[in-house]
């Protein structure tokens, strides 16, 4: 197994070395061929270097994909059963490392250890499932229309997929990716977001370690234009999955077009929870902050809009604000802290920027909207959970999203007012909807445009064994985790078998 040499300068003069990762191609740690490195720093205190990455360009994009072409070969032709098995293997190593790989994420991503202990049990919980996937690929069989004639479908690989992942889940959406794409028997290419690369790196790495032969996996490091756009271009990816912004999926999807690639887009959310009258109150607030201030509002099923009835929405404000102000933020690694920093100073002043809009727009700012950078946090990107009220359903902060902590509330008059709120916009991730009534809680789930509907919880908590994706601006009709996955990472062979030694012609030769 190779090994990468992971020595580099001295940082912040404590005598530690920081890590100098390369690129993983062909089962071999490689320089990148621009020579050029850029740095991973812990977004709660920039002090703290995490490691060094290779800025890889077109020519290391091409050895990866050539090597991926190249192990196809061998691999498709293995039997499902045996890559799950390394797939399984792989699920064990990752438990057993969970805590290593929770802390290296907070360090590079920032959110707190309980999410990223999740993120990395996430990828566990998919490496399970889709181990499990390797003795089930069912195909249909089918009578034939004719007599001694038989007719199935089965799955087969696709080749190289191109993969690229974005920063707020960096070991759970490349794992939603990367297994699934294995086990049916495809080589990959993975361009990890550059905020957060290491937990990228880790789950390949457990891959190898259980048995991946070289070439099915390979990782180039860098920046969007320089590598993810020729990963995209390449006419040798047959297929491109990306989770990103929907600006980012127009292109991506538009490229992949043009050579006819299979395309995966998981793109962005501006997610709703209504909560009526009749709801549990305390339940629907700890269930708000959850979806609101968790990962940092940082997700693209984060609980973005909250659509109050307008009986209880003074009691909702009251106690939700009181709530969100008493959030602990700081470093995620502080297992009391309740909300880490954003990603990065441009997410910072994006989130900042919102709270300018909102405030101009008319809605008014009930608690937070500053940025933190006194004493323990003038080192990292640091923010107030943020709460709007009185925000009127077509302001920019209703309908846009930010990707931060800042959480809208919106007053509606019934049910049927929330689902049109909650519908009128570009966007259909997730929705939620707080209720004691199991037959609004039905009209909701026929009613609402989404992807998913929550009942009695906020717009997080996928589970990976069900389908995850959107409609509208989320994306193409694509979905991740499930059997979605298996879907998309396969392609349908029909085939038919004619043993009645004579030629019989289909749609003609019927004992009508």
């Amino acid at each position: 197994m190779a090994t990468d040499v992971l020595t580099g300068p001295t940082i912040m003069g404590t005598g530690t070395r920081t890590k100098v990762y390369k690129n993983f191609i062909d089962g071999e740690w490689v320089e990148a061929s621009t020579g050029q490195t850029f740095e991973n720093r812990n977004p709660a205190d920039t002090r703290d270097v995490v490691g060094i990455f290779q800025r890889s360009g077109k020519a290391d994009v091409e050895a990866a994909i050539a090597a991926a072409k190249r192990a196809f070969v061998k691999w498709r032709l293995i039997p499902a059963p045996r890559r799950a098995e390394i797939i399984y293997r792989a699920a064990e190593m990752l438990f057993e490392r969970k805590e290593d790989f929770a802390r290296d994420m907070t360090r590079e991503m920032g959110k707190i250890l309980k999410e990223t202990r999740g993120d990395v049990q996430e990828a566990v919980d998919t490496a399970y499932y889709m181990a499990g996937e390797g003795r089930r690929m069912f195909g249909p069989t089918t009578p034939s229309e004719l007599p001694n004639k038989f007719a199935m479908a089965v799955r087969q690989p696709i080749g190289v997929c191109g993969m690229i992942t974005p920063w707020n889940f960096p070991m759970a959406i490349p794992s939603w990716k990367l297994l699934p794409a294995l086990v049916c028997g495809n080589t990959c290419v993975i361009k990890p977001a550059q905020d957060t690369p290491l937990s990228t790196f880790n789950l390949v790495r457990v891959l190898y370690d259980a048995g991946l032969p070289r070439g099915v996996v390979n990782i180039v490091t860098g920046f969007g234009s320089e590598v993810g756009t020729p990963i995209t271009e390449h006419a040798d990816v047959k297929a491109i999955s990306l989770t990103g912004s929907s600006a980012v999926g127009r292109i991506v999807g538009t490229t992949a077009a043009k050579s006819f690639k299979h395309c995966s887009l998981e793109l962005g959310g501006k997610n709703p929870m209504i909560v009526l009258d009749d709801a549990n109150l305390d339940l629907a607030i700890e269930g708000g902050l959850w979806g609101g201030f968790g990962t940092t509002g940082q997700r693209c099923t984060a609980t973005s809009r909250i659509i109050v009835q307008k009986g209880i929405y003074a009691e909702f404000v009251e106690h939700y604000v009181e709530r969100a102000k008493a959030l602990k933020v700081g470093n995620g690694l502080d297992e009391t802290v309740e909300m880490g920093p954003a990603i990065n100073e441009n997410q910072l002043k994006t989130d900042l920027s919102y709270v300018d809009i909102g405030k101009a727009e008319g809605a008014r700012l009930k608690c937070g909207g500053n940025r933190l950078d006194k004493g323990e946090y003038q080192n990292g990107y640091f923010m107030e959970p943020t709460v709007f009220v009185d925000v009127d359903r077509k302001m920019r902060i209703a309908q846009e999203e930010i990707f931060g902590p800042v959480v809208s509330i919106i007053a509606c008059d019934d049910l049927e007012d929330a689902i049109e709120i909650a519908n009128g916009i570009d966007y259909g991730l997730s929705s939620a909807l707080y209720t004691k009534d199991v037959n609004k809680a039905f009209v909701a789930m026929r009613d609402l445009h989404a992807g998913i509907t929550y009942i009695n919880a906020p717009t997080i908590g996928a589970e990976v064994h069900l389908p995850f994706g959107g409609v509208k601006a989320t994306g193409n009709g694509h979905r991740e985790g499930g059997l979605g996955a298996i879907d998309f990472f396969s392609e349908w062979k029909s085939i038919y078998v004619d043993y009645s030694d004579r030629l019989q012609k289909a749609q003609i030769d019927r004992a009508d």
